[in-house]
């Protein structure tokens, strides 16, 4: 853990910083847990752009991580900590003891050797999944479920966890990292602890050319574009739009509420989220 930066040799090396990957212990992945992973650039299957900036970057591979954790009740020891292109935590391959190989996120703190197991009353212990309706109130969990047997999709980047707040009837309260407060049914799995590779909000990329290689292109400003192409383009010499800012497709980008009304979500959230803005105010 912890990140490293450079002797100031060139301007990019003065402010880029990169992690130091102590805590890797192999450097090719497992291949039978790995899959192509071809490049869109952004485009769907007709070929049109429908994510912009995206294209270029370094060639991976998707390493298949097991978010579901349904080897109920079969011990696995931590074989590897391994880094992975895909996503911002570490991940870690485990060796079960029917010799099946799987990957799953690495939480902070697991090492190679350690035995991790998922199961209704296994241990309270960093790594171990288990049901919300066995962890106790206050207990630091990530990798939640949202609905029983859909896999994690709840705290799964680096340095992340919710907290488990109460629990009422048949759902618990969870609290998530921006502060929003929703119900989960407490048969749904979570795992203990918190996600590895905490320091990656801390990483600089220094230089345009790291953007690159993460398969994000540059970004030109509204302004600087001509009518045919942005709302805002156009105008004698620099103008500044003249008007509220907005995407190239007219709808307004500040302030402008998208989300629709989720069906499975909206009535588990108890608390919406607490905007930067909000925060503020309250000081």
């Amino acid at each position: 853990m912890g990140i490293r930066k450079f002797k100031p040799t060139t301007p990019t090396r003065r402010w880029g910083s990169v992690s130091r990957f102590e805590e890797i212990t192999r450097q090719k992945p497992e291949k039978s847990l790995t899959s192509l992973l071809k490049k869109k650039a952004g485009r769907n299957i007709y070929g049109r752009i429908t994510v912009h900036q995206r294209g270029g970057g370094h060639r991976r591979k998707y390493r298949i991580i097991d978010f579901k954790r349904d080897k109920y009740n079969v011990k696995g020891k931590v074989f590897s900590i391994e880094y992975d292109p895909n996503r911002s935590a570490r991940i870690a391959l485990i060796s079960y003891s029917d010799e099946e190989k799987r990957y799953i996120v690495a939480p902070l703190g697991l090492k190679v050797g350690d035995e991790i197991i998922a199961g209704e009353n296994v241990e309270i212990k960093t790594g171990n999944s288990l049901p919300l309706r066995d962890i106790p109130l206050g207990t630091s969990i990530f990798n939640v479920e949202l609905r029983r047997g859909s896999g994690a999709k709840l705290a799964r980047s680096a340095g992340t966890s919710v907290e488990l707040m109460a629990k009422e009837g048949k759902f618990a309260h969870i609290k998530l990292p921006s502060g929003e407060l929703r119900l989960v049914n407490l048969d749904c799995y979570a795992t203990i602890g918190c996600a590895s590779n905490v320091d990656h909000n801390k990483i600089s990329l220094g230089k345009a050319g790291r953007n690159r290689w993460l398969g994000i292109r540059p970004t030109v400003r509204g302004v600087a574009k001509n009518p045919v192409d942005h709302p805002l383009g156009g105008g004698e010499g620099k103008s500044s739009g003249g008007r509220h800012p907005v995407s190239r497709w007219g709808q307004a980008s500040k302030g402008l509420k998208t989300r629709k009304k989720k069906k499975y979500s909206d009535k588990y959230i108890i608390k919406r989220k607490v905007s930067k803005k909000m925060a503020k105010a309250k000081k």
